[in-house]
């Protein structure tokens, strides 16, 4: 059964709603406090996961001899996560080391962006349907890149390198934050980030900037209430379910924006008649996309920031009221 995250039982309680007893839907039973009720050990337990996605971080970078692009995916989704821990404490933090921590994890991830862009996107690109012009295109494309691929040796070295670097934020962030943190604090983090993600969404519309902004925004919102359902329960859990099926349906067009991107960069030699009509095949499949994805993720970016935090104010609340029993239970 799923447990809530206690201060004596600090594990992270399963996201799946339908995963708790029908006893617990309504919260944690009583003799449990949350770490949501203690500013304390809320505080403990949120440094406790930023480490933990250095952590991961170091250990992806340990098993890069193993595989290289399933290393590089676990560093940059680690970091990810390390961010979206960062905004949730945004608000006690002072803006200097915010913004400085803030950057040292940008910096670290976009290091392996290259070598990310490499093993995904000839793959990608051979699973596009394209016409035989565009596929002759499209494998002179990626026979230019795979001269370019960045040798393991340094691949290795970037991780290394980025793994020292966000471990030394942990350090950071604990001097910076305050003594404790309320619920009221990290629920204005996740405030923050949604409405960043919302407005993203509106200016994808028109723009493929914007919605690569609006899907790491997303990624941000839903690492977030992944946390927060850990300390929570089943109905913050909901709320992550939701915005994680909204990540999902964004997937195949950030991928087909990387995609663009990759091609555009090794074109050196390809007629620009050929490359212009391989991008305009791309750009076909890449807009439908982009606009299933805004129809899908209607209702989960429709309410406005103000309304989204009292949903989720309530949603901490109910999860975290104790369960009434009747007489019967109360003797079972």
């Amino acid at each position: 059964m799923a447990t809530t995250t206690t201060i004596d039982t600090p594990e992270k309680a399963k996201l799946d709603p339908m995963s708790y007893a029908e006893a617990d839907k309504l919260g944690p039973l009583g003799g449990k406090a949350s770490v949501l009720d203690h500013d304390i050990e809320l505080r403990k337990a949120l440094v406790a996961e930023f480490l933990a996605t250095a952590e991961t971080a170091r250990d992806a970078a340990a098993a890069a001899e193993r595989g290289a692009a399933t290393a590089v995916h676990d560093y940059r989704k680690a970091l990810r996560r390390a961010r979206a821990v960062l905004a949730l404490v945004a608000d006690a933090l002072p803006k200097s080391e915010r913004r400085a921590v803030r950057r040292a994890l940008q910096e670290a991830r976009r290091a392996l962006s290259p070598a990310r862009d490499h093993a995904v996107a000839p793959d990608t690109l051979a699973q596009l349907p394209l016409g035989e012009e565009d596929r002759t295109t499209a494998n002179a494309v990626v026979k230019l890149a795979g001269e370019a691929v960045p040798p393991l040796a340094e691949i290795k070295q970037l991780l290394a390198e980025g793994a020292a670097r966000a471990a030394a934020q942990v350090e950071a962030l604990e001097a910076a934050l305050p003594t404790g943190l309320s619920t009221n604090s990290i629920t204005k983090g996740i405030r923050g980030v949604y409405d960043d993600a919302r407005r993203a969404r509106k200016a994808a519309k028109g723009g493929k900037r914007s919605f690569h902004s609006w899907r790491r925004r997303s990624k941000e919102l839903a690492y977030q209430l992944e946390v927060l359902a850990g300390f929570a329960g089943p109905q913050v859990a909901q709320l992550h379910l939701e915005i994680e099926a909204v990540t999902d349906v964004q997937s195949p067009a950030v991928d087909l924006i990387m995609v663009r991107d990759f091609v555009r960069t090794y074109s050196q030699g390809i007629a620009p008649d050929a490359l212009d009509n391989l991008l305009m095949a791309i750009d076909a499949q890449l807009g439908d996309l982009m606009k299933a994805a805004r129809k899908t993720s209607r209702d989960a970016f429709e309410a406005r920031p103000r309304k989204f935090a009292k949903r989720l104010a309530k949603a901490i609340r109910r999860d975290l009221a104790p369960v009434e029993r009747d007489d019967d239970q109360a003797v079972a």
